[in-house]
Formats: C-alpha cells, sequence, structure tokens
C-alpha cells in the first residue's frame, strides 16, 4: 500500500494528545485504515458484481454482520452497487455503536442526533418490517440529507423525521393508526389530518412548509420544544394524526411506560477521532485546529451540549430500555468526563456491559463497561461508546 504523506502536527495539538493519552501515530502513520460498507439485507448475490465493478477484494468483517472492508483509496460513490442503493457508507466502528443498542422486532427506536443518516439507515435494516425510528437533529440541511438516504435505499416506511434541538425533544412514539385501519378511513372526520407524505406538494403545501420551517427556526432559538416534521413513512404511525395529536408530548409516568425502547446519541463533538478529519487540517490551516478543536471554550460548550442530549434521550427511554452514547472525540472530557456526570445526575441510569463486544477489535475506557475503537487498535475511526440501562426507581 502507498504511504501517505505525514503530517507535521503543531506541538499544540501534540500537547492536547498526550494530555488525552492518544498516540501521535494515530494522525502522522500511513492511511492504512479500510473503508467500510454495509450491504442491505437481501443484497449478498450482488457481492461479486461488486468485487468486479471496484476491481478490488471485499473482505467480510467477521466480527460485524453485514459489513465489508475495501481498501481505503476506493471510491464508492461512483459504483452501480451504490448508486442502485445496494450498499452504503457506515465505518465500522459506527456500525458498532448502532449493534449495541441490540434492535429487536418492534422496537421503537429514537435517533437523537441523527444527521447524517448512515446510523439511521441501519437502525432501518435492523428493524425490518417492524417497530418505528425518529430520528432529530437540528441542522435542517443536514437532515434532509438523511431523508434523501432513506428514499434512496427505501428503508424509510417506519421512519419520522423532526428538524428539533435534541436537548429539548419531546415526542414520544406514536401508534400505527395505518396497521389498523386504511389511510382513508383513518382521515375521516379529520380534514386537518396527516395524509400520506410525498416529496411533490402543491404550491400552497410548499408555501405553508416553507412559514413553518421559519418559525420552527425562530422558536429554536428561543429554545422551544415544537419541532418540525420534514418526513413520515407511510407505516410510521403519523398518517391520519391530527398536529395537536403528534406533538402531545408525555409526562413522566408515561415516559416510563410507553416511551423509546432504544435510543442513540451520537453527540455532537470535536471529531479528533476522525484521522480525516484532522487530515483535512493541513488545508483548512492550523488555526482552525485551534479553534474547533482545542479551543477550551469550546469544549466547555461541547460537553455542556453532550450531557444534555444524554440527559434527554435517557428522560425519553421508557423503564427497562436500553441508550448508546456515543462520539468520534478520543478525548476524557467529551466521554467518560460526560458519563460520570451524567451518572452522578441520575440514579435510574445503570452503565451496562455491552453484549457481544468481548469479541471487537477494540480496547476499554477509563470507566468500566466503556469502549473505545482506534485506527492503531481496531482499524476504524476514533469512537467511543457506552450503553445505558433504565432502572425503574
Amino acid at each position: 500500500m502507498e504511504e501517505s504523506s505525514k503530517l507535521a502536527l503543531p506541538d499544540a495539538f501534540l500537547d492536547f494528545l498526550q494530555v488525552n493519552g492518544l498516540d501521535p501515530s494515530i494522525y502522522t502513520a500511513s492511511d492504512s485504515t479500510p473503508r467500510y460498507i454495509r450491504l442491505k439485507p437481501g443484497c449478498e448475490a450482488y457481492l461479486e458484481e461488486v468485487e468486479a465493478e471496484m476491481k478490488c477484494k471485499i473482505e467480510k468483517v467477521d466480527w460485524l454482520p453485514g459489513f465489508y472492508s475495501l481498501p481505503p483509496d476506493i471510491q464508492i460513490a461512483s459504483s452501480k452497487a451504490y448508486q442502485e442503493g445496494k450498499i452504503y457508507g457506515i465505518d465500522a466502528a459506527s456500525g458498532a455503536a448502532v449493534l449495541a443498542l441490540d434492535i429487536s422486532a418492534g422496537d421503537h427506536v429514537l435517533d437523537l442526533c441523527a444527521a447524517p443518516g448512515a446510523k439511521l439507515c441501519m437502525i432501518s435494516d435492523l428493524l425490518g418490517g417492524s417497530g418505528s425510528v425518529t430520528g432529530v437533529d437540528v441542522a435542517s440541511h443536514r437532515l434532509a440529507a438523511c431523508r434523501t438516504m432513506l428514499q434512496k435505499y427505501a428503508l424509510g416506511d417506519r421512519c419520522r423525521l423532526f428538524v428539533g434541538d435534541g436537548t429539548t425533544f419531546s415526542l414520544l412514539p406514536v401508534g400505527f393508526h395505518s396497521e389498523s385501519k386504511s389511510c382513508e378511513s383513518a382521515l375521516e372526520g379529520k380534514g386537518d389530518a396527516f395524509r400520506e407524505w410525498t416529496s411533490r406538494r402543491p404550491y400552497k403545501e410548499r408555501k405553508k412548509a416553507t412559514k413553518a420551517r421559519k418559525t420552527v427556526a425562530s422558536q429554536l432559538v428561543l429554545g422551544s420544544q415544537h419541532p418540525e416534521l420534514i418526513f413520515y413513512g407511510r407505516h410510521s404511525g403519523v398518517v391520519g394524526l391530527t398536529r395537536s395529536e403528534l406533538y402531545q408530548s408525555g409526562c413522566d409516568s408515561e415516559v416510563s411506560s410507553q416511551g423509546y425502547d432504544k435510543v442513540l446519541v451520537d453527540a455532537e463533538c470535536t471529531h479528533d477521532g476522525s484521522i480525516k478529519h484532522i487530515q483535512k487540517f493541513e488545508h483548512w490551516g492550523w488555526t482552525t485546529l485551534q479553534h474547533r478543536v482545542l479551543d477550551a471554550e469550546r469544549t466547555d460548550s461541547l460537553t455542556t451540549l453532550q450531557l444534555k442530549l444524554l440527559s434527554n434521550g435517557f428522560r425519553l427511554l421508557k423503564v427497562g430500555g436500553s441508550l448508546v452514547y456515543s462520539t468520534c472525540s478520543l478525548t476524557v472530557a467529551q466521554n467518560e468526563d460526560v458519563v460520570q456526570k451524567f451518572l452522578k445526575e441520575n440514579a435510574s441510569a445503570e452503565l451496562q456491559e455491552i453484549n457481544g463486544a468481548k469479541n471487537w477489535p477494540c480496547k476499554s475506557g477509563q470507566i468500566p463497561n466503556t469502549l473505545r475503537f482506534d485506527p492503531l487498535t481496531s482499524q476504524t475511526s476514533g469512537l467511543f461508546v457506552a450503553k445505558f440501562l433504565k432502572l425503574a426507581i
């Protein structure tokens, strides 16, 4: 494999790595981390065709079902398999975070930081024709990319997407009206009910949606809990509901029994665990790295946000449900420190061992039952993973 040029990392970043006990060779060694793809279930027969088109050997990832690795320089976007929705790119470490949820048929799953959408697609894959998945993200353009992915891979049938603040999102899973009655009967007597979603809407509806987006944007600035629904599948439970029915928030007792079965909080972070992200600063300039990764004020605001996202995701979890918290940062402040603060504030939270992780190529975090992936240990991008169970108290 041809070696890439080594980065001349600035002293400030080297000091940052030393404080966090990180090996600088993660970033300065040749980029040998494979590229990973997930094969859409039912498309296994196309593997040889994909290999022939990409002119490379695709290796099955033994520890992660449905995942395959290929050389890091291979571009998948121009391939027929990608364009036809048979494969999508997702790092193996991210796949492990989703697998840690231990999704079962019929689960209602919340992805609280859903963009750009690969993990959302994997969740939908695992659910198959049951349950529901709710994706939330504060960035409307990034969530629109999620919508595009769900449509491309035909995985949106039981999904709904909300542009909203993950720290205040409060909507519970909804019942599947379309399973018990037809769309037509569900709409009887409900003139303002949601009809089957379509991207081709009349001008008046598009104008109304634009006005709603502006309202939501102003509400988000003011800390409102009213998100904007930008997509919903036919069997997501939305069709037939009125806006007032959809936007009902549950009280604590209702959440305990009717909340989400599984919640994923892949929180916003400094992305220092991503080799490719750090390599970009060679072109962006190391001054930008100082602001985005090393600046103490930014890090403090991020850890505050991460704790709020984790706390709100856990609040929406039903008793007996599981939450996975992950970041693509390798710092202690954004991972173990956030976990410890969260556990101190939530007596009903129990840090769990992740089933199946004994066979994963990762190492333990500084807190028992937490995991860390990194390029040297795992041949993946860097990722921290922790899993919590919600107890009855």
